[in-house]
Parts: C-alpha cells; structure tokens; sequence
C-alpha cells in the first residue's frame, strides 16, 4: 500500500531520538502487514488494517509510544507506563526484536480478521446519591415531581440531590429544594437551561 507523505512529515519533524524509533516501527508494520493503511488519527500516525484501527504511535518530549487498537489481547506487561503497550521507548534497544513486534502485528491482524473486537474496560458504576432530607420531603409531598425524579436517570437524580445538598445553610437548602421540586413537577433536569446552548 502507498505510504502517507503525512507521517513522513511527522517523523521528520520529531526529535532526533524519536525518527529512527518511529522508522523502524512503521517498517515492522509494513513488513508484517503489507496491506497496511496509513493515516493520521488525533495528530499521530495511524495504522489500519481492512478498514479497523491496527496501531499508533507517537513522539513526546523523551519518549516514543507505540501501541495496538487492541490493547488487552496483545498485552505486553507495560501497559501504564505511557501510551501504548511497549511503554516508554526512548532507544531501540526498549523494544522486542523485529520478528517479535511482526509477529504482534501479525496476531493483530489476525483479530480483525476473526471480526473480535477490542474488549472494552468496565465503566466504574457510581452508587445512588443519598437524596436529602428537605428533598425528599418535598417529593413526598408531589407525586408529579416526583414520578419525574424517579424516571430520570441516575446522573439526573445525582445532580440534584448534590445541589440540594451541598448548600451550607439549612435556609438555601429548603429553597433549592422547592426550586427543584418546581423544576420536576415541570420535567426538568437540573441544568435544563443550558440543555439548548
């Protein structure tokens, strides 16, 4: 496949240490994967394969990162170091040997051809906000606001219930109480009047 002048110019430009890294790292590419697609995704050289993202890599200030779409399958003990799963490459001598980083590519493509797709991380699953007194008083005492409360979702919920009760004084949290109930009884969510900027 024709190589994208763009990242020629990216490497170019990059520090001296970064260009023979971000070199040989593109050519493990192309020589494992001669169907390889080359562009540039969120300012970095980009890597596809058939269509599907196959890899990236950058250049930072002391380091190069390099790293898989698929970053749980093709783990390599260095995730979380830096970007990518080789961790902070600063000289070649950081990396695998070139048969290994081929073969890499090569169980990533693999992958795609087998149409798996990355494994997604768990979204951490925040508990339901403890609705305060003076809220919950006033929705007890408004079945409309309250249906409304009870059909938002947890976010929604959230966001009310800390208005509610981040207020110091007792006084400012039975009036943002009766705003919000009013705002409720209307359904409303809480910042209903950014929703349309």
């Amino acid at each position: 496949m024709p190589r994208d002048t763009r990242i020629d110019t990216y490497i170019a430009g990059r520090a001296e240490f970064a260009r023979p890294i971000l070199s040989w790292m593109r050519e493990r590419v192309h020589a494992a994967c001669p169907e390889v697609e080359e562009s540039l995704k969120w300012s970095m050289p980009a890597f596809s394969y058939k269509g599907k993202p196959l890899a990236n890599m950058a250049a930072f200030k002391e380091h190069v990162g390099f790293g898989f779409w698929d970053r749980q399958a093709l783990a390599t003990g260095k995730e979380g170091e830096a970007m990518g799963q080789f961790g902070r490459i600063r000289a070649l001598d950081d990396l695998p040997a070139a048969e290994a980083v081929e073969a890499q590519v090569r169980e990533a493509m693999a992958r795609i051809d087998a149409g798996q797709k990355p494994a997604r991380s768990a979204k951490a699953v925040n508990p339901e906000a403890e609705v305060p007194p003076e809220l919950a008083e006033g929705l007890a005492g408004d079945s409309q606001a309250a249906a409304t409360f009870h059909g938002f979702p947890p976010s929604c919920r959230r966001e009310y219930c800390e208005w509610v009760a981040e207020a110091k004084r007792p006084e400012t949290r039975a009036k943002r109480a009766a705003e919000a109930v009013e705002w409720m009884r209307e359904g409303k969510r809480r910042n209903w009047k950014y929703e349309s900027c």
